[in-house]
């Protein structure tokens, strides 16, 4: 099978192919065809990935193309992770909304908007492109916000788009290691999830869901690990918004809630960053590219091992300083998941292994307040005929407004896209929870439009 990778000289391409190098299945990807716009970052990715493979005769064969029909025509499937206007885009995001006073979260509120309106139209492209060039391919998309991309990609491309994300697999992996710690289950039940053997009831969408339910063997766990402050505080999302506060709850939310729940405290702690966590990875970024360029891929790969793991530790820093101060679990240092989400999304679909993951796909009756074609993030039965929703419980009365109000904002971000509509834009801005008012949502937009060139569109 022949994988395309759009974003292919981005950051995070080697957890992909380490990933594959380890699948020892029958009808493994064969060739990694890695599209970006930018030869540098390719030529660095390669070397690593040279450096992976050593010389194993068995090892995906690499290809690299600034052609993105090239990249994708054959293609089995499409792994889309591209980032418009790179990180320096976010940093200036971060940057706007410090400016204004509000959240500036990549992914989330003013932060994620304007992430979506620059990277709508260039996803909107390769939806295209694909279906000109390989219908039968099958994109999984990790791009973000990756609620409003695959939601928009389905215009195009149907039910042959899945939207993915490590965030709910996470958090469902810590909360049973949380209870094997405690001895409610058994050693190496983590492991099962997303094998069938473990249910997860987990519903909303992307970067905005619950988990309201663990069955293992047949029982409901989640009780047991709520009702105990100590397992509770024994994970990251426990220590994140603390035991008290799940417990009020009811469930375990997705760590990105953090930004809902504590708005004014994640406020207070940017301002006193000197600088937020898109202007490190910027110069981290730039750092990194700039010493893999003359490197040998030993050293490049060595190189990326350390700035992986330094950016790791920087993840969600500012919610975890105000939580109080708390280091990321050596564990969550290793970063990815989303690899092997995408992995098991390909050997369902193309070996009709069954498998069970937290998808972005077609609402359905899945979340009965919205929308049948509305995108959400809820578990999934996975084979050869692609993603199908599992029953869920009903949101909790405190998530519906919430999730109403957000899915709203999402579909007005992309109606803006395609109409080239300022006005739509400013209402999506305007109605977000975490931007307070229409004011600050038309400086916020002016300030981005005036940043970025790929805003010129919206008129």
């Amino acid at each position: 099978m022949r994988l395309a990778l759009l974003g292919g000289g981005g950051f995070r391409v080697p957890l992909v192919y380490r990933t594959l190098l380890a699948d020892t299945s029958d009808a493994r990807i064969s060739e990694v065809r890695l599209h970006d716009t930018d030869p540098q970052r390719l030529s660095a990715m390669a070397k690593i990935l040279a450096d992976l493979a050593g010389d194993r005769p068995d090892a995906p064969a690499v290809v690299l193309t600034e052609d993105l029909a090239e990249a994708v025509r054959g293609a089995d499937f499409v792994f889309s992770a591209i980032r418009v206007g790179g990180t320096a885009g976010r940093a200036a995001d971060e940057q706007i909304a410090r400016e204004v006073g509000i959240i500036g979260q990549e992914t989330t509120g003013f932060g994620g908007i304007s992430y979506a309106l620059r990277g709508l139209p260039v996803a909107l492209q390769i939806a295209r492109t694909i279906a000109e060039t390989a219908p039968e391919a099958w994109l999984i998309n990790f791009t973000n916000p990756a609620g409003i991309i695959t939601e928009a990609s389905r215009t195009v491309l149907g039910d042959r788009v899945l939207g993915i994300c490590d965030s709910p697999i996470g958090l469902a992996r810590r909360a049973i290691t949380a209870l094997e710690h405690g001895g409610v289950v058994s050693p190496g039940t983590a492991a099962r999830v997303g094998t069938g053997e473990v249910r997860l009831d987990y519903a909303g969408l992307n970067h905005l869901g619950w988990l309201q339910g663990i069955e293992v063997d047949g029982t409901d766990v989640l009780p047991r690990l709520l009702e105990q402050p100590a397992l509770l505080e024994d994970f990251e999302e426990g220590r994140l918004f603390g035991a008290e506060w799940l417990q009020t709850l009811g469930c375990i939310p997705n760590e990105y809630l953090h930004y809902y729940y504590y708005a004014r405290e994640l406020l207070h702690a940017d301002a006193a960053a000197e600088h937020t966590r898109g202007v490190y990875l910027a110069q981290q970024q730039a750092a990194f590219y700039r010493e893999a360029r003359d490197a040998s891929p030993r050293e490049a790969h060595e190189l990326w091992e350390r700035t992986r793991r330094d950016r790791e530790k920087t993840y969600m820093a500012t919610s975890r300083e105000a939580a109080g101060g708390m280091d990321r679990d050596e564990e969550d240092l290793e970063s990815g998941g989303y690899d092997r989400v995408a992995l098991a999304i390909m050997h369902a679909i193309g070996q009709g292994e069954r498998a069970q993951l937290i998808l972005n796909v077609r609402n359905g009756s899945t979340i009965g307040f919205l929308p049948e074609d509305a995108v959400v993030e809820a578990p999934c039965e996975v084979d050869a005929e692609g993603a199908r929703p599992l029953p869920v419980s009903p949101l909790p009365d405190h998530a519906r407004g919430l999730v109403s109000t957000v899915k709203h904002v999402e579909r007005t971000v992309i109606r803006a896209a395609l109409e080239g509509s300022r006005e739509l834009a400013v209402e999506a801005l305007a109605l977000h929870p975490l931007i307070d008012g229409v004011g600050v949502a038309r400086q916020a937009l002016d300030r981005a439009a005036h940043t970025f060139p790929e805003l010129s569109y919206l008129r």
